[in-house]
């Protein structure tokens, strides 16, 4: 007999938010210099990997899906993460190329919504990324092509070990199925979260002119 597991009450799960709030007078008209303070603040807050997102993408017929990616770079072109673009990923942002990251920073009780459309960086920045990872990275991208299905994990080991013995002492090459996306964004939103579930959410959107709206949401 075994024991009965201890229901868990996760409607009654709550954390109460303290911290000071976002006020229009504090942020930047430019959402990408907004971003970087609040990254380096994560930074300086030692968030575990303060640069893992959640990357939400939708096939051509609007079928969602969702994962944590890890952000490899930002600036005013947009945000740039790397992938197989044979996984599942890849193919939905090939069939649909829109998508949105979330970040999620606990300790400083802040997410960012960014959306936007969706390119390939160029196979040079992909190959100059590619050779800053470690040997192993490097031949983790050989050895799996990810979200296709495998017999056992031996099959990796396998594969893995194969190629130790191909590449040793010489050069990894940059997959033709590996490299790099960029989200250019249409719109963000800073939420921070304030006592009594009134949030503050503020968002920026593109507009005609290029130029950035901001407006509050009620939260």
């Amino acid at each position: 007999m075994t024991d009965t597991p201890t229901p868990l009450a996760i409607a009654d799960m709550r954390r109460e938010y303290t911290r000071a709030g976002l006020s229009e007078a504090d942020i930047d008209p430019d959402p990408f210099v907004q971003f970087e303070g609040w990254f380096r603040d994560a930074l300086v807050a030692n968030v575990v990997e303060t640069n893992a997102m959640t990357l939400a993408t939708a096939t051509s017929d609007g079928y969602p899906s969702a994962r944590i990616v890890l952000l490899k770079g930002f600036d005013h072109d947009g945000f740039v993460f790397y992938t197989n673009y044979e996984s599942r990923k890849g193919r939905e942002l090939e069939e649909n190329p829109r998508a949105a990251l979330l970040f999620y920073w606990a300790e400083l009780t802040r997410q960012v919504r960014i959306e936007g459309d969706i390119t390939r960086v160029s196979s040079e920045e992909s190959s100059v990324y590619f050779q800053s990872r470690s040997e192993l990275s490097r031949l983790g991208a050989w050895t799996s092509r990810q979200s296709q299905v495998i017999a056992s994990r031996d099959v990796l080991d396998t594969h893995l070990r194969e190629l130790q013995e191909q590449y040793g002492g010489t050069d990894i090459p940059l997959p033709p199925y590996w490299g790099g996306f960029r989200l250019v964004p249409r719109a963000f939103e800073f939420w921070h979260g304030r006592p009594s579930r009134l949030h503050d959410r503020l968002t920026y959107e593109r507009q005609p002119d290029g130029a950035w709206g901001i407006q509050r949401l009620s939260p």
